[in-house]
């Protein structure tokens, strides 16, 4: 049997506390007793004061000061030198759980080791700790959202399994203790507008709920056992996402059966008071949140939560049970009390910021970026003669970014990407050529002439997080971080005009930003389009393999690029109708998964293993991919699931899988596919699922399929079954 020595100050005593790993008591039972002793020393106002993200120590009892509020979207946020990988909309566009998993680890192994020399210096402020408040599995159902860029994309189960896979990785693979703790947000229904969150309520079908907004936040709780939940600012159904019996008690913690701690986003109780008005004071609104499952704030109204004693809204066992989750996550860390026996305690600094990390960012870049438009420009030849790069994102480090970043200590911009790859006898050039967010202030222009001038031009377009973003950080944005639409500034649109008019050299167009961009008339006037996303430090070195041929073009769109948002419901409707590449069968202008190659892979001989198929095991299915290139290629097959009544009652289609397959010159392969029977099943109108009976179709294929994709020539291969 062995044993594990904790220390364990109690009382102005430190005791020596054996725990016992293996035998017929668990670690984990262990533990939980020893959070039990330790609520049971705190005086009730020791306990509120733990409850609160910036939690003072309890010398007394041995307990450090800890501040709960870390950042980690892509790379240890807001806390000094850390690699910044591709934001996550761009990690979205890899398909790839299994690159996203190594991301998380990399950002929790530099975050413990920052967290380790800390302490030595007693650093216990904001942005400091282990519990890392990401990732963001909203659904971007709609492109107008500033804050679409922090999440996956719009489909659940593409953002479900992308973020389970963080969260794994962030966390660690031992039995008990946790490398960091990741957190699930925004729970739930929370996608927009900015202006409103504080305030709105929303309404969304039982049907929309349980198939669109809620099943990342499950497969993050049941796949990833992700150790925390963040409450939304706003309402659904007229109670507090943050103080909701629903979806906190009932959905989340009995019927998911999730054991970490929720946490209120920064303010969100308070909002129970000011915001919404469903209680009459800050004690109200902090005894309705506790009440109904929440452990943490971020904020301040749980100072009131004293006065909620008194007049009787809640129990000092209230209390008890809702720290039992926080001091549980804390012992898991390693950081309640000194733990020797926690595997993350010696991770050294070497590991922050390093070469092997950087390696990772920039494959993360690689496989993000998505080629939209090659007309025989790409890749271009290292040798080319003359070559131009223009606008003011090529050599802007911002632009790399996004939002909720971390400081690198390097980074590559486009221009140095680029110029990294052409030949020592190439003439290559560079100016700014328009304004990023204003149009210029001087009518004299020397730099488009010059680039109409070069064999290739390419010009970089698009967002930063000036103009899209949260609510207090896109300055530039008249919608407090929203967009009104999807079209880029007046003036970079006249610049690309004015470029390509009667003009005989070649322009590829780079398009940064965290959402979906107008790109019809881009498409139309540019010999090339590449979204590049905010693609983080290793952005620049990333989009210069892609664009010279070192490296295949692999990331497919995780969200529909629609036509306009004309055609869109209004911002404000949570309803899924005409939203998302699921209910969406028109209006659209590069579909979800959609993205070009280097390579043309071919799609056929689809069949399912099955004998005869009855909806009760999985369904193995089968289909044969062919490279006609002469060029290497990962390919990234997605399996669309056709149901009964598609279109009318159930979605046009449902991604059920997806898998990258790398593809040699000239080769087939056969690739197998598992579906699981709970992936079959549809959500009825009073939220629960379905298997139904009647025809289905499976559609494997390199985009979500429909009359757009048939238009661009996607490549399929389909087959039918019955139940």
């Amino acid at each position: 049997m062995k044993l594990n020595n904790i220390f364990l100050p109690l009382c102005g005593l430190c005791l020596s506390v054996q725990v016992i790993a293996q035998g017929t008591t668990s670690l984990e039972e262990q533990m939980q007793k020893k959070a039990r002793e330790v609520i049971s020393q705190m005086t009730v106002d020791e306990k509120i004061s733990q409850m609160m993200n910036d939690a003072p120590g309890i010398e007394r009892l041995g307990i450090k000061p800890y501040n709960w509020w870390s950042e980690g979207l892509h790379g240890v946020g807001r806390n000094g030198r850390a690699t910044v990988f591709p934001q996550p909309i761009g990690l979205g566009a890899t398909f790839n759980p299994e690159l996203v998993q190594q991301i998380g680890a990399a950002i929790s192994t530099e975050g413990r080791a920052k967290f380790n020399v800390a302490q030595k210096i007693n650093n216990y402020s904001i942005y400091a700790g282990l519990t890392y408040w990401s990732p963001n599995v909203n659904i971007f159902r709609d492109p107008r959202w500033g804050r679409g860029m922090e999440t996956y994309g719009e489909d659940p189960y593409l953002s479900g399994t992308i973020g389970a896979a963080y969260v794994k990785g962030m966390q660690g693979d031992d039995p008990f203790y946790l490398r960091a703790a990741a957190c699930g947000k925004h729970y739930a229904v929370h996608s927009g507008p900015e202006k409103d969150r504080h305030s709105f309520n929303a309404i969304p079908s039982k049907k929309d709920l349980f198939e669109t907004y809620l099943p990342a936040f499950k497969m993050l709780v049941q796949q990833g056992r992700v150790e925390a939940i963040m409450g939304a600012y706003n309402r659904v159904y007229g109670e507090s996402a943050s103080g909701s019996k629903l979806l906190l008690l009932d959905v989340l913690r009995k019927d998911w059966g999730f054991k970490g701690h929720v946490v209120s986003d920064c303010g969100a109780v308070t909002d129970i008071f000011t915001g919404h008005h469903i209680a009459k004071s800050h004690a109200e609104a902090s005894a309705i949140a506790v009440k109904n499952g929440l452990n943490l704030e971020c904020g301040g109204s749980f100072h009131a939560l004293k006065e909620a004693l008194e007049q009787n809204l809640l129990t000092e066992a209230d209390l008890d049970n809702a720290l039992m989750p926080l001091m549980m996550t804390r012992l898991k860390l390693g950081i309640l009390f000194p733990d020797s026996q926690c595997p993350y305690n010696n991770i050294p600094e070497s590991v922050v910021a390093s070469d092997a990390h950087a390696a990772i960012a920039r494959k993360a870049a690689q496989e993000s970026m998505v080629l939209l438009k090659n007309d025989n420009v790409l890749p271009i030849n290292k040798e080319i003669k003359t070559m131009y790069v223009i606008g003011p994102y090529a050599a802007d480090a911002f632009v790399l970014m996004g939002n909720y970043f971390g400081v690198s200590n390097r980074y590559s911009t486009y221009l140095q990407g680029i110029v990294d790859k052409v030949s020592e006898g190439t003439s290559i050039n560079y100016k700014l050529g328009f304004l990023p967010t204003t149009p210029n202030i001087n009518k004299m222009d020397w730099a488009l002439g010059e680039a109409r001038g070069a064999d290739v031009c390419v010009v970089v377009l698009g967002n930063s997080g000036a103009n899209e973003g949260e609510e207090g950080d896109a300055i530039a944005s008249t919608a407090l971080g929203d967009r009104d639409n999807i079209s880029l500034p007046p003036h970079q649109m006249e610049f690309l005009r004015k470029l390509t008019k009667d003009n005989n050299n070649k322009v590829v167009t780079v398009l940064t930003g965290g959402s979906p961009i107008d790109v019809k008339e881009i498409s139309e006037i540019s010999d090339a389009v590449v979204m590049a996303w905010y693609p983080g430090q290793e952005g620049g070195f990333a989009l210069g393999d892609l664009l010279f041929g070192d490296v295949n073009f692999s990331g497919r769109l995780p969200i529909t690029f629609p036509l306009s948002v004309d055609g869109l419901p209004a911002f404000d409707d949570y309803t899924m109708k005409g939203r998302t590449y699921k209910y969406m069968s028109d209006n659209i202008m590069y579909p979800f998964g959609y993205g070009l190659t280097y390579s043309k892979v071919l799609y056929s001989d689809a069949k399912m293993l099955n004998k005869k198929y009855k909806g009760k095991e999985p369904l193995q299915l089968q289909v044969t991919l062919r490279n006609e290139s002469n060029r290497e290629v990962d390919e990234v097959a997605q399996v669309y699931l056709s149901a009964p009544g598609a279109g009318q009652t159930v979605p046009i289609e449902t991604l059920v899988s997806f898998k990258r397959v790398k593809l040699q010159p000239n080769s087939s392969q056969v690739v197998d596919f598992t579906i699981q029977p709970d992936e079959l099943k549809m959500v009825q109108e009073d939220g629960t699922s379905k298997l139904l009976k009647g025809d289905y179709t499976v559609t494997v294929s390199s985009a979500a399929p429909g009359k757009r994709s048939q238009e661009l020539g996607v490549e399929n291969s389909k087959v039918g079954f019955k139940i």
